[in-house]
This record gives C-alpha cells, structure tokens and sequence, in this order.
C-alpha cells in the first residue's frame, strides 16, 4: 500500500500557462497520468481545491493529494548496465533495444527501472511517492536504443524534468531509413494525433488543422546507403512516437519498424546517440552512447564502409 501523499510546489516563471495537472505531472514529473487517476489526486491552489483544468501562475503555491491505493511493488532485479556516467545526483545509460524502461500493462519485470533499482537501490526511499518509476525523468521505446537519464533524488528530477519540459535539453538520434532520401536536411512539422483505427499508433496531421499537438523534427543525411539511408535525427518537441511518424510521413519509415514500416528479425534501427543537458549542480554535460552493432552489420550490408558525419 502508498501512503496518502501530498506535493506542495511554487510555480516558478513559466513560458505558457499551464494546467494544474499538467504543472505536476508533464512539467515537474512527478507521477503519470494513470497513477494521478488511479490514486484520486486532488488539486489546490493555496488552500482552495480547484479542478485539474485550472490554469496556474508564476509565484501560485500549488498542492496535490493523493488517496492511499495499492501499488505494484517493484522488486530490484540483477541486470547488466551498460553505464555512461554517474554520481551522487544522476545515472545515464546505454539502453538496450528491446528492454522496457518501466512496468506497464504485459511488461511487470525485467523492466529497466528494476536493473537501475538494484543498481542504485537508495532510489526506492528518496522516492516513496512514486513507487513505480522512481527517478524516471525521460523514456525511449521499447526497441529504441541509447541514452537514457534518470535522477537520484528529488531535487535533481525537477531539474531535469524542467529542462526536458522547457526544451533545454538537446537530443540527438541516429536512424537507418529505407529508400532514397528526397532532401538532404530539412524539417518536419506537423501535429500528431493517435490513429483512430489503431491505438497504438499515431499519425501526422496537417499543422493548421488544430488537432493533436504540435510536433517538430530536423534531420540531415549522413550517407545514402543503397535503397537505404543513415540520418541524424534531432526532435525539438517530444512527442510519443514522433521520429517514427515524421520519418513514415516523409516516404522513408525507419527500418524494421514494426508498427510503421515492416517488421524484421532485428530491432528497430533507432538509436538515442546523444543527450545534452544542464547538470542539476549547473554543470553543462553532453553524454553520448555508441552505435550499436546492429547499425554497422546493417550498414555493411548495405554497401556502406560505416557511420560518417554524426554529430552530438
């Protein structure tokens, strides 16, 4: 069982105003969606209850409570990290294709949130409000690889949940796409929606029509392969499946994409190369993960010598 939990927070400077809900859960992180409906939050404005629509104001002190419900609990579970860095205040690692960062519905163990438990099993206790993804600051897919942050306290999460949230952070992906690039370099922007036909995709739809939220990607070539192309990929918004659909919506879905392309006996050849951010002690940091194998084998067969031109 959690125990009933409380939040209090004081809005800082914000660039747009916010939902109450929003603030707690998008801009600081500090629970999803499901638990704040599953726990019954309530939301307040200093000791008023508001609704969770409530728009919020820089210096506005903002509370949530949460009802007492059961919870799974997370057992640590022994796992090989591969890891890029860390200190008292954060953990980065090179996440595998294939591994779930947390436990969702047909995903309870083996999630890579029990690998960092056991790893780092004090994150358990500095998080006892959040006993399903302690520390998770950001995700990848499943079968994305690469770099992935996740914080060691309280304090070093808002930090990194206020960058990400803000777009101060600067992510770079690499991708094999199939086809003939048309472009160079350019960019995508749209607004994604979740496809009516089928509720685990998502599909891009004109920016002037209003629905769903906007979403921006840049990409350059950095070499035509044969039938098959190896891009840099930089989303400037964070959108759920955002770099498979922009990529699918230019004619070139990235390869052995099982949900927008063709499946194929190997993992999606996306990778999360590099992360730059600001250290929650004010350390300007760029952290970066390999290629994996998989890429060059696939190069290679491609006719392609190797990666070239790839930038963090």
């Amino acid at each position: 069982m959690n125990p009933p939990c409380t939040h209090v927070h004081t809005v800082p400077e914000i660039e747009t105003p916010l939902r109450i809900d929003s603030f707690l859960c998008d801009y600081l992180g500090i629970m999803s969606r499901s638990q704040l409906a599953r726990r019954q939050a309530r939301f307040f404005i200093g000791d008023r209850e508001v609704k969770a629509s409530r728009k919020v104001r820089p210096g506005d002190v903002v509370s949530m409570s949460c009802m007492d419900v059961p919870e799974t609990e997370l057992i640590p579970e022994a796992m090989d990290l591969d890891i890029i860095f860390e200190d008292q205040r954060i953990l980065a690692v090179n996440k595998r294709a294939g591994v779930v960062v947390h436990p969702g519905a047909g995903n309870f163990e083996g999630t890579l949130i029990h690998g960092v438990l056991h790893h780092c099993n004090e994150l358990i206790s500095r998080f006892p409000q959040d006993t399903l993804r302690p520390g998770i600051v950001h995700r990848l897919d499943k079968d994305t690889s690469g770099v992935i942050i996740f914080a060691k306290d309280v304090g070093a999460h808002e930090h990194l949940a206020r960058q990400f949230h803000d777009r101060k952070t600067a992510k770079t992906y690499i991708a094999v796409v199939r086809g003939v690039m048309t472009h160079q370099k350019g960019s995508v922007i749209d607004r994604i929606v979740r496809d009516p036909r089928n509720r685990k995709r998502f599909m891009s739809v004109e920016d002037e029509s209003g629905r769903g939220r906007r979403a921006e990607t840049t990409y350059r070539v950095l070499r035509q392969l044969h039938e098959a192309a190896l891009v840099q990929l930089r989303p400037v918004t964070g959108r759920t499946h955002q770099l498979r659909v922009h990529m699918k919506s230019l004619g070139n879905p990235i390869i052995f994409d099982p949900i927008y392309g063709t499946k194929g006996e190997q993992h999606l050849l996306l990778h999360a190369f590099s992360i730059q951010f600001t250290h929650p002690d004010g350390n300007k940091m760029l952290l970066r993960a390999p290629l994996p194998d998989r890429f060059k084998q696939y190069i290679r067969c491609c006719g392609g010598a190797g990666p070239s031109g790839v930038q963090g």
